[in-house]
């Protein structure tokens, strides 16, 4: 078995046997729009084989493996929203990684970019511990919840505009059903930045006309039932920006302090 059954004890695991599948971008677009609730939307996001290719890539990955890790089962599935359930900080990235969060079954898991986040998020006290390693490792975020616009693996680190369409009515209707409490969006990169803009509009905030440049620590504010909403953009902690140094510690932990002022 190149992924893990639903249902079968992996830690977290949000769907069991009976949880319904989209095959394709019409059923993705159903299944997300007839959630009712963050559990029913997790769920369903979590057995998503709508796209093929990444579908096969994914599972692929996860037979073949990493040699560190040929002893580990891997996830093998689409990566659904985690976190808190009635946020203040939502954290919107582009994908999981293949060994990251495809191994592990929890966004930004089990990676180096991940290690840089949670480290940093655990400074700003954003998370309980400084690590993420796998899915019941006793790590919970505070106040937060992170979520992908795309929910698998793709190869190359690169999804195909189709497949980003097929995935984007999951990342609508989680921003939806969370919108009643989030009041920071942090966007870590240019595609989660360009992404989440449609998302944000579907899910009812009102946003300028025109969606402004993407920049590390560029601030937005906008709105959701009159409420305020500030978008932050973050450069992602991906190995070539930190190695390069474009990213750094302390821009990270600058962008997660921000937004945990923001969110009081």
């Amino acid at each position: 078995m190149s992924f893990v059954p639903p249902g079968t004890g992996w830690p977290g695991d949000p769907a069991d046997a009976g949880t319904p599948v989209a095959r394709d971008p019409a059923g993705v677009r159903d299944l997300a729009a007839s959630s009712g609730t963050l559990a029913e939307l997790t769920a369903r996001q979590s057995v998503c084989r709508a796209c093929p290719r990444l579908v096969a890539w994914r599972e692929e990955v996860a037979e073949v493996k990493r040699r560190a890790f040929a002893e580990e089962t891997y996830w093998g599935r689409p990566v659904p929203g985690w976190g808190e359930e009635r946020p203040r900080v939502l954290v919107v990235g582009l994908a999981p990684a293949a060994h990251g969060g495809n191994r592990t079954g929890r966004i930004f898991t089990g990676d180096r970019s991940g290690d840089w986040l949670f480290a940093s998020l655990h400074r700003t006290g954003l998370a309980a511990r400084a690590t993420s390693t796998h899915a019941g490792d006793g790590q919970k975020l505070i106040g937060a919840r992170m979520v992908a616009s795309v929910r698998c693996a793709p190869p190359a680190n690169k999804p195909l505009p189709e497949e980003k369409a097929a995935c984007h009515p999951w990342l609508a209707r989680e921003l939806t059903l969370v919108a009643a409490d989030v009041r920071v969006v942090v966007a870590l990169g240019g595609y989660a930045w360009q992404a989440m803009w449609p998302a944000l509009k579907e899910a009812g905030y009102a946003l300028p006309r025109s969606r402004p440049p993407f920049g590390h620590g560029v601030e937005l504010t906008v709105s959701y039932g009159g409420a305020p909403v500030t978008l932050l953009g973050c450069y992602h902690p991906s190995q070539q920006n930190t190695f390069t140094g474009r990213v750094t510690a302390e821009m990270l932990d600058a962008v997660f302090l921000r937004a945990g002022e923001l969110a009081v």
